[in-house]
């Protein structure tokens, strides 16, 4: 057995050595590409975006369209039409004891459990 635990500390040296070596070599590698102009992004694998004039063309217009929005400002109260706005949805009061009752109930058992527990 401690033939077996030597060599896996020795193995497990050697790795920690491997690694700041390897560390060492890309530090090495990233400061000559960044003296030779050639620095390569970290997203090599990915494949760059290409997009037509056409799309290019109307993302600037929507762009456009939403800084001009944002420019516009809101509209004084006056401006807007005098519709009706929609009925929010409210509950019953049948409704919300209904629910009252249900909960209570469900934190009684909830509390029951942790009596029983402790």
């Amino acid at each position: 057995m401690g033939n077996l635990n030597n060599a896996l500390q020795q193995l497990r040296a050697e790795q920690r050595e491997a690694q700041l070596h390897v560390e060492k070599l890309g530090q090495a590698i990233s400061m000559i590409e960044s003296l030779n102009g050639s620095g390569i992004s970290r997203n090599e694998n990915q494949p760059t975006r290409i997009i037509s004039a056409a799309s290019r063309r109307k993302m600037a217009q929507a762009q456009k369209a939403r800084w001009a929005k944002t420019r516009k400002g809101p509209q004084p109260a006056a401006a807007k039409t005098t519709a009706s706005a929609p009925v929010k949805r409210s509950m019953s009061a049948a409704s919300r004891k209904k629910i009252a009752a249900f909960q209570r109930a469900r934190w009684a058992k909830i509390r029951a459990g942790q009596k029983k527990a402790a």
